[in-house]
């Protein structure tokens, strides 16, 4: 075991807290809906950037390069100020939801480029400009714009030009559990010397305000210390000493709101959370306490920085006290340690036969994820009736955003998407998050997946939360997926799987599975609405509102998610039977409930229509009308796709060890051929004496996949697109009342506000559902084997195996990340800077999805939730460059592209 393994598995036996720290701050607080306490839920504005500074946050604090402990009692981050800006740079900067042409967009440059899954080492790179930053000019110009123009970027600015900025690179490395080495290194990229002011600050989450009775702790300057000392004394840890190496000056205030800049009444204290703020850039000295205590306290380091210089500032975080010792003795030798052992365990995760910039990518996904971890807090029913002591929210929260989820109570380290963009948890993202990873921290993964199943998440009706902005809507039921994939991971990786796991989360995913049997199922015939399901814009209506026809949509992508969701049920019951037999009825429950689900799709009950369009060669969404009348939405899109998700083959040796299960299968085919008699064959033994269980018989397959394979439709060079590229001429229209309703190809950003704008399922390469038909084909190719061929792309003439499918469309997915022939990274798009500068071009930027045609990274610029899926696809994958052709030829070779009939 590597020095990092062994740490895992003390933090995971208990013996040592290795994960009690880490980087729990979130990158935004202010905006969120946990601190929004208007009467209309209009957070962005009762909560904005302006205030953050100065409102001390009741649920969760933000800071930048910051780490809590796992409560978040005690915050530690980095302050600088460039002598030019207005405000003190605490926190990063982006517009809100309605401020940006494309909805909410972080306007900053900052890089997750190291972390351990314990967080023994972690590494985090900042790019601060010298100049002033253009706060005004980004807001009115991004505002001014229409959605079809693109964002300005703060790089637009030309605030980077000539090189006038700082690096300030932040590690973070523990000794032991509780003594944390801190080292901010500032690098002057700039021609000419420049000042910089850099205030490592700390302070204690505001707990105490709340009139929750909790006592508030104290912070002061040590007297016994050679080196300033910040002491520490909270009641939650014990004391804890911020060691300051050199003479920086020591600030201390509290954690209070400035209630006189806000809203103009007297405050608590003249000491407030702004002060230090107020001190540095305003020089008002009477806001920081003479006396050198409160609940929040800054080191004041003043650097000149030659140019292209660099300069060092160290502190230790620590339960020891060094009393006149040295504790910056053999500060560098632990550092640098740390930072080897990090090596050493990647080693062991990233194949070393991947090229020097694969492994680099690999390297910055997994730190991006285990920096996303944060610390959520939320209380849903303290946050609806407010709290003793300050005046009671508006009425008309009682009726609003989430209501109905009064018994959530989230105080958990949690992986994020995105701790900007997305500062919360999103139900399945998260679970997408989980089999990344798993590869590093199988625990961690695990302990994810069954703390969105507690009782204090998951709703007593058996329904698991989607995210802050509405638990109530409805994401895809993947939990289960990501449960027996993780399972299966850590039980190749330790050759032993976890039973008990799987065993109390398949409990509690069957609550949430008869949800979605009672509540997404209108008319009980097994076709499901679902609603949002996490595709955004992707449909003609938004999916979360009431149609504007009246009636309903009958989802292709529903149906779909739920037949997947029994396979993976039937799947972890068929392993769980392995040893208790009393798991087989169950198994068969499932293997039922599929049969069903897979029959209604293609043929509803007595009705002769179904979802599957035998015209086309397609699924379809149905739309149903009040009046009865119903018709298929003939839009080509991942809605489509998705039925291949349900895909699962069994293998003879698990039938025989099963062997009620078995003869109820038998039975089952053998007497109900209305119901199995248009499904995937189940009785024709496949490869290696397999069966088959699949929405898409092999003939529908082989259809689908003339579509998706096509690179005038689906097929890109970077992967499948969420629509086909047919639309881009052929738009789907549906008039209402005398409104168009319209979906067309759109492989950038939205030209729509549906859903804020800033996600687009219209074209562009999403990597969730792009890792799941990667996996759905090669599970497919496992039963029909390398006789069953395809075009690749179609029209080509070139064939291939589905597991040949699965590895091209694999590589062209982390294409999007690596080199290509010219040395540019498709994701960077025309971003010169990342292109081409020697201290950018190898910072990855990992977005929500990426442009349909170019590869361009779009969305979040920090999701590495969802999109550090790439790490997964290059362990299993490598990086073989794709054989794709040029655009033109594929188009020359390529008959006419089909329309729908009946369009």
């Amino acid at each position: 075991m590597t020095k990092e393994e062994i740490r895992l598995s003390e933090s995971d036996a208990r013996t040592k807290h290795w994960k009690r720290w880490g980087p729990y701050l979130s990158e935004r607080s202010w905006g969120t809906v946990r601190e929004d306490y208007s009467p209309h839920g209009l957070a962005w504005d009762f909560f904005p950037h302006d205030h953050a500074r100065s409102r001390a946050y009741r649920w969760n604090e933000d800071g930048l390069a910051g780490i809590s402990d796992r409560h978040q009692f005690i915050c530690f981050a980095v302050s600088l100020w460039n002598e030019r800006d207005p405000i003190l740079k605490e926190r990063l900067f982006g517009l809100a939801g309605n401020e940006g042409n494309h909805g909410e967009d972080v306007k900053e440059y900052y890089f997750y480029l190291d972390s351990t899954p314990t967080h023994s080492y972690m590494k985090y790179l900042y790019k601060y400009p010298q100049s002033e930053f253009p706060y005004t000019r980004l807001l009115e110009e991004n505002r001014r714009r229409g959605k079809d123009e693109p964002e300005l970027e703060l790089l637009d600015t030309g605030v980077f030009d000539e090189d006038r900025y700082f690096d300030v690179l932040v590690e973070y490395a523990k000794t032991d559990p509780e003594d944390i080495l801190i080292r901010i290194a500032v690098t002057n990229r700039g021609p000419e010397p420049a000042k910089l002011r850099v205030l490592p600050t700390i302070w204690f989450r505001n707990t105490w305000s709340w009139g929750n009775g909790l006592e508030r702790p104290e912070m002061h300057q040590s007297r016994s210390a050679s080196d300033p000392v910040i002491e520490l004394d909270p009641t939650q840890l014990g004391p804890r000493w911020l060691y300051c190496e050199g003479s920086p000056e020591l600030l201390f205030t509290e954690n209070e709101t400035n209630f006189n800049r806000l809203f103009g009444v007297p405050n608590r204290t003249p000491y407030v959370k702004d002060s230090i703020h107020d001190f540095v850039v305003q020089g008002a000295r009477d806001g920081v306490n003479p006396e050198r205590k409160g609940t929040k306290a800054a080191a004041h380091y003043t650097l000149s920085i030659p140019a292209r210089d660099t300069r060092i500032i160290r502190l230790r975080l620590s339960n020891r006290d060094f009393k006149d010792k040295n504790s910056f003795a053999e500060f560098e030798n632990a550092l640098a340690l740390r930072q080897y052992e990090a090596g050493e365990f990647y080693r062991t995760i990233i194949p070393q036969e991947l090229s020097t910039d694969a492994q680099n990518i690999m390297r910055q996904g997994f730190a991006g994820m285990l920096w996303s971890k944060q610390f959520y807090h939320y209380v849903v029913r303290d946050w609806l009736r407010g709290d003793p002591g300050n005046p009671p929210p508006p009425v008309e929260r009682k009726k609003g955003r989430n209501r109905e989820w009064v018994h959530l109570y989230n105080a958990d380290v949690i992986s994020m998407p995105d701790k900007w963009e997305y500062p919360w948890y999103a139900a399945w993202d998260l679970a997408f998050h989980c089999v990344a990873l798993a590869l590093v921290d199988a625990d961690f993964a695990k302990e994810q997946i069954t703390l969105m199943l507690r009782e204090w998440y998951m709703h007593p009706n058996g329904q698991i939360p989607a995210y802050e902005w509405a638990f109530g809507d409805v994401n895809p039921p993947v939990h289960a997926w990501a449960a027996w994939r993780v399972y299966k991971i850590e039980k190749k990786r330790r050759g032993v799987g976890d039973r008990e796991f799987l065993k109390r989360v398949f409990h509690k995913l069957m609550l949430n599975f008869t949800w979605w049997v009672n509540r997404k199922d209108a008319e009980g015939r097994n076709i499901f609405q679902g609603g949002f399901l996490g595709l955004d814009n992707i449909g003609v209506f938004d999916r979360s509102a009431p149609l504007p026809t009246g009636g309903y949509l009958e989802q292709s992508d529903g149906t779909s998610w739920m037949a997947m969701y029994t396979l993976n049920l039937l799947a972890i019951a068929m392993e769980l039977a392995k040893k208790e037999s009393c798991y087989e009825d169950v198994a068969s429950k499932f293997w039922e409930h599929f049969v069903y689900i897979a029959h209604a799709m293609g043929h509803r009950g007595h009705e002769d229509t179904g979802l599957w369009n035998e015209e086309d060669g397609f699924f379809y969404d149905m739309l149903k009308l009040p009046e009865g009348a119903q018709f298929p939405m003939k839009i080509r899109s991942m809605v489509g796709l998705i039925p291949l998700f349900a895909v699962e083959t069994l293998e003879p040796e698990l039938l025989d060890r099963l062997p009620a299960f078995k003869r109820r299968l038998e039975w089952f085919i053998d007497n109900r051929p209305d119901l199995t008699h248009n499904l995937a064959c189940m009785r024709t033994p496949g490869k290696g004496e397999r069966r088959l269980l699949s929405i898409a018989s092999p003939e529908q397959l082989r259809r689908i996949l003339s579509y998706m394979l096509d690179e005038r439709e689906f097929l890109s060079r970077y992967g499948i697109r969420a629509l086909s590229r047919f639309h881009h001429e052929h738009p789907y229209t549906l008039h209402v009342d005398g409104t168009e309703h319209r979906v067309d190809y759109q492989p950038g950003e939205s030209s729509t506000a549906l859903f804020g704008g800033n996600s687009n399922w219209r074209g562009p390469i999403w990597f969730p559902v792009n890792f799941l038909l990667v996996e759905s084909l090669q599970k497919f190719h496992h039963y029909l084997g390398d006789s069953f061929t395809v075009e690749f792309p179609s029209g080509s003439g070139k064939v291939m195996t589905l597991w040949e499918v699965a590895a091209e469309l694999s590589r062209r997915l982390t294409s999007i990340f690596v080199r290509d022939e010219d040395g540019k990274r498709p994701a960077c798009g025309d971003v010169r800077r990342f292109q081409n500068d020697p201290y950018w071009r190898d910072l990855v930027p990992f977005h929500e999805y990426f442009h349909g045609d170019s590869g361009a990274g779009l969305g979040a610029s920090h999701q590495t939730g969802w999109t550090g899926l790439v790490t997964k696809l290059m362990q299993q994958s490598g990086e073989e460059a794709p054989s794709f052709r040029a655009w033109s030829d594929v188009q020359s070779r390529l008959p006419r592209t089909r329309e729908p009939r009946n369009q």
